[in-house]
């Protein structure tokens, strides 16, 4: 018997609520569009956290829609630029799992089907309501007949289907968590990428902030080794908003502190710092999970820079005090954690690897020493595995090579070029 995993749609697959998108198109001339929008807006939410029935808020919002086939065109082009950053960049897991993933929602086929197939899921795996027009196309209501469209649909589907294995359930609505009341799910996880409703995520097996996360709980193909939501990145001293956003929309564990505490960055994977709060060379000897440093200002000391490099750890400092330009921090700590890329560093030598698709990513930090190339190719060419691209720089201190090498491999590779003699960190990046 296979994994079947149920996800919803609005807030959970996308970032945004279809619906009340659909208002806001289909009622932009209005002059009543603001008063309309938070009352659609309004049941959207006493639906989802239970508070009210979900067949009598969705014939309420349809009421309001004033909505016609045109108008959903515009909705479907929209929502395919709001899929959730998690969900768009896990591709791979959907054409490996297309017979088991199944897209249960008490949205509409008629926008929800353009937008997930583009992602391998299975016309025949949309569960999902489905308008009636009128014959110029305008929707004046919707299939009653459909057990998606009553209170507990979800669950009187599930029964329907009866689907003969392990069930997991992703959502954030309180009709998602009653397939887990029912018995029906063996797990439910309170998708909160979007948006946290505490009355379901309380009753949640998981809270998950991203489908990444979802994957690595699971032991599931995803494209990043590692969920962000779980790198705590350590913001110290008077640090830029925008810098702090950038940070969050990347899906990081955000702690702000006035000063460096051991504690905090010894728990680190990221920290940002201002130029009057960096840590001492000392402090860095012991933060065996910092991988970058982002200074807001000068770097402090010669040594700082080298003792960081001497460990793995990559400094971007920014002189100029340019909080807007191509090298503004964030973007610099960014670039290294989702690529690999050193560009513009004040203590490891410069690379800018290019992006390969369909291959794993790997970063092996040694001292700068001969023969260490030889034998991580080594550990490769014992394996057989294929090499798609691989990328050597040194300094005087430290060797830096990036590896892409073909998916599929046993695990033990992983732990092999990580007994390397020399080697200072290793990491999977995807």
């Amino acid at each position: 018997m296979m994994d079947y995993f149920i996800i919803d749609f609005d807030s959970t697959f996308t970032q945004v609520e279809a619906l009340d998108e659909l208002a806001r198109i289909s009622l932009k001339s209005h002059p009543d569009r603001e008063s309309i929008y938070e009352q659609i807006e309004g049941l959207t939410n006493l639906a989802m956290e239970g508070k009210l029935s979900f067949s009598e808020s969705l014939q309420r919002r349809v009421q309001l829609l004033q909505a016609n086939r045109d108008h959903l065109k515009l909705l479907v082009s929209h929502l395919k630029k709001k899929v959730s950053r998690s969900f768009s960049r896990n591709t791979v897991f959907f054409k490996n799992h297309s017979d088991g993933v199944l897209i249960v929602s008490g949205g509409f086929k008629e926008f929800i089907t353009p937008v997930v197939t583009e992602y391998h899921i299975k016309k025949e795996n949309i569960y999902a309501n489905t308008f009636v027009f009128d014959d110029e196309g305008n929707i004046i209501g919707y299939d009653r007949e459909n057990p998606l469209s009553k209170e507990g649909g979800k669950v009187i589907l599930l029964k329907e289907l009866n689907l003969p294995g392990d069930i997991y359930g992703i959502g954030d609505g309180y009709s998602d968590f009653q397939l887990k009341e029912s018995g029906l799910i063996k797990k439910f996880f309170a998708f909160t990428e979007n948006i946290e409703r505490k009355s379901v995520a309380e009753k949640a097996d998981h809270i998950t902030p991203s489908f990444d996360e979802f994957l690595y709980i699971n032991k599931l193909p995803r494209a990043i080794s590692y969920p962000k939501n779980r790198i705590k990145c350590l913001v110290v001293g008077n640090v830029d908003e925008e810098a702090l956003a950038q940070l969050k929309k990347e899906g990081y564990n955000i702690r702000h502190k006035d000063t460096i505490e051991d504690t905090y960055l010894h728990e680190a994977g990221v920290l940002l710092c201002s130029e009057d709060t960096q840590p001492t060379p000392e402090q860095l000897q012991n933060a065996g999970r910092l991988k970058v440093i982002g200074i807001f200002g000068k770097v402090q000391s010669r040594k700082l820079a080298e003792v960081a490099c001497d460990n793995g750890i990559i400094i971007f400092d920014d002189p100029k005090h340019n909080p807007r330009n191509d090298d503004f921090i964030p973007k610099r700590v960014i670039a290294f954690m989702n690529e690999g890329k050193t560009h513009t560093s004040c203590n490891f030598p410069d690379l800018q690897p290019p992006r390969v698709s369909n291959a794993h990513r790997l970063i092996h930090i040694h001292k700068n020493v001969p023969g260490i190339l030889a034998k991580i190719n080594d550990v490769f060419a014992r394996h057989n595995i294929n090499i798609v691209g691989e990328f050597l720089v040194t300094n005087a201190q430290i060797g830096y090579v990036i590896t892409d090498v073909n998916t599929g491999y046993d695990p033990q590779v992983l732990n092999e070029l990580k007994a390397i003699e020399q080697t200072i960190k290793f990491r999977l990046l995807y």
